[in-house]
């Protein structure tokens, strides 16, 4: 090999190796995995944009995700086979849903400020109207304990579906519906904006997002269902969120940003989406991130399961 050829040869590798070199760190900036939760290979799969704004995955016992279109006022079902079907038409503007142990849906019904129980026949039952003769922000997201207690969510975000233009209430509270109670009790009112919340596997911690203070806070909860130990989890604000089997904690919003349990932040998986509102994990396994992400729904394969 003469000089001239040596030398365009090594030029070109250093090339490739600079390129290569800023190629990665670009991609970590914008999607990382330290914690090999991301199957092997995989990347978010869109499913469908057919949409107005999708919200509140929620599984079944079975795997099958149900979310809602929150616009169009729909809930929608995505079968374990991959089949996308309409579950429920006139669904109360439901945004936030949430399966308990007997197979009926808790939504967060917002049309009229109320938590609603939808049978699997598709029977509605409602479970609260108002808080003390005053009408609800909007209920927002939803966590189920294993007693059947429902811990939720009330920020205010105005609907262009209301007649009214301003709250009833003057905090944004988070509240807990005990089982087969029909009067919720607050159990944190020094929220700015609450919206994503999430229980831990064992039920003993309480994770819930406010959105417009930027924080994630965790909570002890006892066995009566209140809380204490308030603490910061991290400074960064969410839409939904919720965790897998290994206790990391997923956050939506731009993308979705995973911290572990010490909350360290350990991936970052970007959505290519004006934003990303909320998640769970379904499939046969358990192991299949559901995404939906303003007119659009995604999957993504996991190596972790979650919870639900």
């Amino acid at each position: 090999m003469n000089k001239f050829l040596l030398k365009y040869f090594y030029e070109n590798i250093i090339s490739v190796c600079l390129l290569f070199i800023s190629f990665s760190i670009n991609a970590q900036q914008v999607g990382f995995d330290e914690d090999s939760l991301i199957e092997r290979n995989a990347a978010p799969k869109l499913v469908s944009r057919q949409f107005g704004f999708t919200e509140g995955p929620a599984v079944d016992k079975y795997g099958n995700i149900f979310f809602t279109d929150q616009p169009n006022n729909k809930i929608w079902k995505y079968s374990i086979n991959g089949n996308l079907s309409v579950f429920l038409n006139h669904a109360g503007r439901s945004n936030g849903l949430y399966f308990d142990k007997k197979g009926n849906i808790i939504s967060c019904a917002d049309e009229h400020d109320q938590l609603w129980l939808i049978t699997k026949q598709k029977k509605i039952k409602v479970l609260i109207k108002n808080y003390k003769n005053h009408l609800l922000n909007g209920p927002n997201d939803l966590w189920v304990d294993a007693k059947g207690g429902t811990y939720f969510t009330d920020p205010y975000y105005q609907r262009s579906y209301w007649k009214r233009t301003h709250a009833d209430l003057k905090k944004e509270n988070v509240y807990y519906l005990p089982n087969n109670k029909k009067e919720p009790v607050i159990i944190d009112s020094d929220l700015m904006k609450p919206n994503g919340i999430a229980g831990s596997a064992d039920g003993k911690t309480l994770y819930v997002s406010d959105i417009q203070a930027g924080k994630i806070y965790t909570y002890t909860i006892l066995k009566n269902g209140n809380l204490i130990n308030k603490k910061i989890f991290i400074n960064q604000g969410a839409d939904g969120i919720t965790l897998d089997e290994k206790g990391n904690l997923y956050l939506c919003g731009n993308g979705i940003t995973v911290y572990d349990s010490t909350g360290k932040k350990i991936a970052f998986i970007p959505i290519n989406e004006k934003w990303t509102a909320n998640l769970c994990f379904g499939g046969k396994n358990k192991n299949l991130l559901f995404i939906t992400a303003s007119e659009a729904i995604y999957i993504l394969q996991m190596r972790v399961k979650g919870i639900e």
